[in-house]
């Protein structure tokens, strides 16, 4: 929590002032307690203006300038995630979760934050990255570079950008690089990196991780780029109470040729260059914690194993499609496109 939005009831208005004035970057807003810690009103600059346009003066004490109608969540109640998203669409910036007492346990900045997601991730980021060589033969591939960004700080910053507090990446081939490359928290957060056995597919690694702090998990490869909405990709999980989502791209097939309609030997009739649409796997996963324990112990163990077995077991397995860009960085072509993107990104 971010005390320099807090100031206390008794505070002068021009002590108030000079505190907005320290906010570099955010919001200008502060948020006032009372001598028991309980927030009772809201200040900012127009507010101040208000009041010295009054006759208060700037020695007058805030609670004569606050805002007493203020906005705010109750933790535990109502500051999910679809709450915070309906507080972005009320175009507010700083939001107060109170505990039961009305006292501040947490101040959530949605104009730094799209929300905050209760979920821990995974990332993978142990192969080797065998199709980029010769990139590849000194660098880890989530460590090649897109612009002036590593491809595997594309998706950190998203996470982090999404409210995570708990991201976790596996590591192998060239561990050092991408242990080195997270020894500094990112935005606060510690980047946990958690070392790969032996190679395990694209989710056996994940029993390695010792701690889990949320009751969804996001797993995904670490080497591609997209735009995916993590809160509407959450939102639709819990929605459909699944056990697992699957973020799935459209991928369509253009026939140049006409095409039977056959049974059997008999043709039935002739469709002229049909379109077929599929759903292709996009290598990201929202799944139910506790689902994790079928996930075998050191055994190599690809996410579609995952997915078949939970099929096979009767549990809900959905697809969530993805609207946005979405490039798995393979090979060296899908490189120069996701290059191209960022060059557009990176101009905004």
């Amino acid at each position: 929590m971010n005390g320099i939005h807090i100031v206390a009831q008794d505070c002068t208005i021009i002590n108030a002032l000079e505190r907005i004035n320290t906010i570099v970057k955010g919001p200008l807003v502060l948020f006032v307690v009372d001598d028991m810690q309980q927030m009772v009103g809201t200040l900012t600059d127009g507010d101040i203006r208000r009041a010295l346009i009054r006759g208060i003066g700037v020695e007058h004490p805030v609670s004569e300038a606050m805002h007493r109608d203020f906005n705010f969540l109750r933790k535990g109640v109502n500051d999910d995630v679809g709450n915070l998203r309906r507080q972005r669409d009320l175009k507010m910036k700083l939001v107060p979760i109170l505990d039961d007492r009305n006292c501040i346990v947490e101040i959530v900045n949605l104009e730094k934050y799209h929300t905050k997601l209760p979920v821990d991730a995974v990332l993978m980021a142990g192969g080797k990255g065998e199709r980029l060589r010769p990139l590849t033969e000194k660098t880890p591939k989530p460590l090649i570079k897109i612009g002036n960004k590593c491809i595997i700080d594309y998706n950190i910053d998203n996470l982090l950008s999404y409210g995570l507090k708990h991201i976790s990446v596996t590591v192998n081939y060239l561990r050092e690089q991408i242990e080195e490359h997270f020894s500094v928290p990112r935005d606060g957060v510690k980047i946990a990196t958690v070392r790969e056995p032996q190679y395990l597919g694209t989710i056996g690694s994940i029993r390695f991780v010792r701690t889990f702090y949320n009751d969804t998990i996001l797993v995904m490869n670490s080497d591609l780029f997209t735009n995916i909405d993590y809160e509407d990709f959450y939102l639709h999980f819990k929605q459909n109470d699944a056990d697992m989502s699957v973020a799935a791209v459209p991928y369509v097939v253009k026939v140049p040729y006409g095409v039977f309609n056959l049974e059997g030997r008999d043709i039935k009739g002739v469709t002229e260059k049909p379109t077929i649409s599929y759903y292709a796997n996009a290598g990201i996963y929202l799944i139910k914690r506790e689902r994790l324990d079928l996930i075998p112990q050191n055994e190599f163990f690809n996410a579609t194993d995952f997915m078949e077995l939970l099929i096979a077991k009767g549990y809900k397995v959905i697809r969530y499609p993805i609207s946005g860009y979405w490039i798995d960085i393979g090979q060296h072509d899908e490189l120069e496109r996701a290059r191209e993107i960022a060059k557009h990104i990176n101009r905004v």
